[in-house]
């Protein structure tokens, strides 16, 4: 079993000097910590695998392919394999949780 607590990621991450922390990768997937904070702009782009994106915390709009929708804390988005996908219009400091399928390379 690997287990990990959101205040010792975030504080590795910062540690890191990065907005993105990789702290799991396996076989079939790997998961991470993406931070942008408040009217950050969100460099990404489309990914060679597809993604979960689960909002710990934070509020702001995402982009995937032409839908755009709003997200909070509790949200989930799938963004599949080569969408050109962004967060946007971020008011509050957003903390999201990243699963990669498969492994990020």
């Amino acid at each position: 079993m690997k287990a990990f607590r959101l205040d010792d990621l975030e504080a590795e991450r910062v540690v890191n000097d990065g907005a993105y922390l990789q702290f799991l990768r396996e076989r079939n997937m790997s998961v991470g910590l993406y931070a942008l904070d408040a009217g950050a702009l969100d460099p990404q782009q489309p990914h060679g695998q597809d993604e979960v994106y689960f909002i710990v915390s934070g509020r702001a709009s995402i982009t995937v392919g032409m839908e755009t929708t709003q997200v909070a804390r509790g949200s989930v988005v799938y963004v599949p394999a080569g969408a050109p996908h962004k967060f946007h219009h971020i008011t509050e400091d957003l903390r999201v949780l990243v699963i990669f399928s498969p492994p990020e390379s």
